[in-house]
């Protein structure tokens, strides 16, 4: 699985809509699940914290650390995390010059992996050789980033906002049903309600 994928199939999304076997509408469903796979993780994102679903092999990525005046410790915010398989937490200089390991740390939230959640939080110990200064971009992480599978329910709500974004090709006004029938929907610039209840526990904070 890459970096930010689909998190639906074509077919996946054929048979949640359409409901038969037909491939006539299947370029339009591909495109619909792409932008409903990429407005999931920006409804699951907020600010600069950036959330997806996908997971890359070990890359090194830069991250610049924290004081915590409460906790007297350093801690590194960093990409959902679900594998520490390869990871290798380094240390650089203002030049970017290797300087050194770090160690000694924890990964947070502490239960993360028994709720098959990410970790987003490396906290340096005060006991690993070498610690942070606070330069800019100073941690150099590499690890397998991203979820190592991608949720049930940020399946689903793909599905769902697929349907939806699916059904603005017979509603260029964003108005769905007719009036006749009492069925006239607007269909609002935000993910579907539903959506947003389903990704509700998924959201980065």
């Amino acid at each position: 699985m890459a970096w930010a994928p689909d998190y639906a199939t074509t077919a996946e999304a054929r048979a949640y809509i359409t409901r038969h076997s037909e491939t006539v509408d299947d370029t339009e469903l591909a495109l619909a699940v792409t932008a409903s796979s990429r407005a999931i993780d920006l409804c699951c994102s907020q600010g600069n914290t950036a959330r997806q679903f996908g997971v890359v092999t070990a890359e090194e990525r830069f991250y610049t650390p924290r004081w915590d005046r409460r906790r007297l410790r350093w801690i590194i915010e960093i990409d959902d995390l679900m594998s520490t398989v390869g990871f290798d937490p380094q240390l650089q200089d203002a030049d970017g010059n290797d300087v050194g390991a770090i160690d000694a740390y924890i990964l947070e939230p502490r239960n993360a992996a028994v709720k098959s959640r990410p970790w987003t939080h490396l906290v340096v110990k005060p006991t690993s050789t070498y610690t942070p200064t606070g330069i800019e971009y100073e941690a150099a992480l590499t690890a397998p980033w991203g979820w190592t599978t991608t949720p049930t329910p940020v399946k689903n709500a793909t599905l769902l906002q697929t349907s939806r974004f699916f059904s603005r090709r017979d509603s260029p006004y964003g108005i769905a049903g007719s009036p006749d029938d009492g069925s006239e929907m607007r269909l609002l610039a935000r993910v579907d309600p539903d959506v947003s209840v389903m990704l509700g526990s998924f959201k980065r904070w």
